[in-house]
């Protein structure tokens, strides 16, 4: 399990690499994005990934890792606007920001580190494509969730569908760099 929290690390480094960069770009825009905003994104790069692993012919050159980060990091931001609410107005500074992503990649990560234990490691034996269909899962339930107005009867939450979104995501990147 030592190996996969190091793989973890080496991952999340180049999702939060990227997030910072595009903060940079474009500051906190996306904290007007309301959930379901930030679940559909979600869910187009979810798809998108499906069908690249089903279809032969690409018309666009990014590939699978691009959009397995961007579900990482389209996922830590739900979890902010979760804690933080949605703002009419980008509220947060770059600092502020990059704290929150820390804060939650290090509560999601210890869930799969918990998760990991338990499973005995399950996932090195998953496929990219049924993570992808597990993302897929997740995001239509979160759906239902959020068509529901966020009530459940005996499911976990939002958020921790978000988690297993991030880890699922992260395995996926895992996989596809020990394949390059």
């Amino acid at each position: 399990m030592q190996q996969t929290s190091k793989q973890y690390d080496a991952v999340i480094e180049k999702c939060r690499s990227l997030y910072i960069n595009k903060l940079k770009d474009y500051g906190c825009a996306w904290r007007i994005l309301r959930l379901p905003s930030l679940t559909d994104q979600i869910f187009i790069k979810a798809q998108r990934i499906r069908q690249l692993q089903e279809n032969i012919m690409r018309k666009v050159e990014e590939g699978e890792v691009s959009e397995f980060m961007g579900i990482v990091n389209y996922s830590v931001m739900a979890l902010i606007q979760l804690e933080k609410g949605t703002v009419e107005q980008p509220d947060l500074s770059t600092e502020e920001a990059i704290k929150l992503y820390d804060k939650h990649v290090a509560i999601t990560k210890s869930l799969m580190e918990n998760k990991n234990h338990d499973y005995g490691e399950a996932w090195r034996d998953i496929r990219v494509s049924s993570l992808t269909d597990l993302i897929l899962q997740k995001l239509l339930r979160v759906k239902q969730i959020e068509d529901n107005k966020g009530k459940t009867i005996v499911s976990e939450g939002i958020d921790a569908n978000y988690q297993d979104m991030i880890n699922y995501a992260v395995f996926a990147l895992i996989h596809l760099k020990e394949y390059e």
